[in-house]
């Protein structure tokens, strides 16, 4: 896509090194299109609260549910959504599944979005 003249710096000169070094570095598009939906999955307060409560203990969808006053049907829902995502994974005792963070990474994501939005 070229620029139009409007857009287009008044005094053109291209810093070829910097320009070298950034495109080395930058990750393919498949790569950015990928982190860019991962942050998509942030983007909702629901499952921001789930993976807040899972940093505390692993939990099934019955008090997941309760504790968001929520219906363990939209629970279920979000919980789908996380591990497509691979943020939270499971396991089964019996009859119930319980969920807990996939990783240390997912924490890590959360709270340095935290600090950011704090300061």
């Amino acid at each position: 896509m070229e620029l139009s003249q409007n857009e287009r710096c008044e005094y053109m000169h291209v810093h070829e090194d910097i320009v070298a070094k950034v495109e080395k570095e930058m990750p393919d598009d498949e790569i950015l299109f990928d982190l860019a939906e991962l942050f998509k999955i942030f983007g909702d307060s629901t499952r921001i609260k789930i993976l807040y409560l899972l940093f505390e203990s692993e939990m099934c969808v019955c008090d997941i549910a309760q504790m968001l006053r929520m219906t363990q049907s939209a629970i279920s829902h979000q919980l789908a959504v996380l591990k497509k995502s691979k943020l939270v994974k499971y396991r089964r005792e019996g009859k119930t599944v319980f969920y807990s963070l996939s990783d240390g990474h997912v924490r890590t994501i959360i709270d340095q979005g935290m600090e950011h939005v704090s300061e």
